[in-house]
């Protein structure tokens, strides 16, 4: 299955998001939020869904941000999405999903991310909303400040 999204880190998920309001409430978190240095220094994986990613490196910002993010966002339900909620989250950016797949294809991405993974540095630049459907479809993006 091909999610067909741009490289990212899920901040938050919900449950029936009024869409039009949660764009509002994003507009006025960028304007308040700057962009935050990114550099992706490793990878990991959840062993349960056969899930490889690649991890920021994580500072005191990044965590403020995304705490302040999920206070912006409080009317939305995050029932069933507790690993996205502060004091759970694991940032991450999925590079394989391979639960559907044989277990040989989970071992062989995991040899070649081993052997070919760089570490990477730039910026968080914007924040968005997106709806989880197969391909991913992108509803609103706003740069940050």
């Amino acid at each position: 299955m091909e999610w067909k999204t741009r490289p990212h880190l899920t901040l938050a998920c919900f449950n029936d998001v009024d869409e039009q309001k949660c764009i509002e409430q994003l507009k006025k978190f960028a304007q308040n939020h700057k962009r935050l240095p990114a550099y992706v220094g490793s990878i990991g994986m959840f062993n349960d869904t056969k899930t490889i990613f690649a991890s920021p490196i994580m500072n005191k910002s990044m965590y403020q941000f995304h705490k302040e993010l999920h206070e912006y966002l409080n009317a939305f339900d995050t029932t069933g999405w507790k690993w996205y909620c502060p004091d759970n989250w694991v940032p991450h950016c999925t590079l394989a999903l391979t639960q559907e797949d044989d277990d040989s294809v989970f071992y062989k991405a995991s040899n070649l991310l081993l052997h070919e993974f760089k570490k990477v540095s730039g910026e968080f630049i914007s924040i968005g909303l997106v709806k989880i459907t197969f391909p991913v479809k992108e509803i609103y993006t706003v740069e940050l400040c």
